[in-house]
């Protein structure tokens, strides 16, 4: 179709709950060796495209920010990995993503709902197969995986 490819990486993060524990309510630290990002990240409905809203900043250093976030009194309750290749399609960004325990599945994102279901409806899939779940929800959905009882989520170790 023309898509660009943007990288091939391997992440990884570390996830932290706020306090008091909120569900629908987590931050992110992840790298993929050339980008690192601090996330927080809520599920606002997870049934629509744009149902989990990001609040980002770019950090210049993992793991001195991990160290401030322990200083800071959280302490990161999952480390993960997965492995991603990613490509962009004139505003859409196309990741195709590989997680320890499940298959690999793509995930596609836009500056706003119209471009993602834009593209979708260029290319042919499974509408079955469609969801807007979180990570964590897709474990539990299609494959009945709590990843909340894998502290270390990796593919080393499983």
């Amino acid at each position: 179709m023309g898509a660009t490819k943007v990288g091939n990486w391997e992440q990884k993060r570390q996830v932290y709950d706020f306090h008091p524990i909120n569900p629908k309510k987590w931050i992110r630290l992840r790298t993929n060796g050339e980008k690192t990002t601090l996330t927080i990240k809520e599920i606002i409905d997870n049934t629509k495209i744009n149902g989990v809203q990001e609040l980002e900043i770019e950090v210049s250093d993992y793991e001195k920010t991990a160290k401030i976030l322990e200083e800071l009194g959280f302490h990161a309750n999952a480390v993960q990995e997965n492995k991603r290749i990613c490509y962009l399609y004139e505003d859409v960004e196309i990741a195709i993503d590989t997680w320890p325990l499940i298959p690999t599945y793509v995930e596609i994102e836009g500056p706003n709902v119209e471009a993602v279901e834009k593209f979708l409806n260029k290319i042919d899939y499974d509408e079955q197969k469609k969801t807007t779940l979180d990570v964590k929800s897709i474990y539990r959905e299609f494959y009945g995986i709590l990843i909340d009882q894998y502290p270390i989520l990796t593919f080393q170790e499983k």
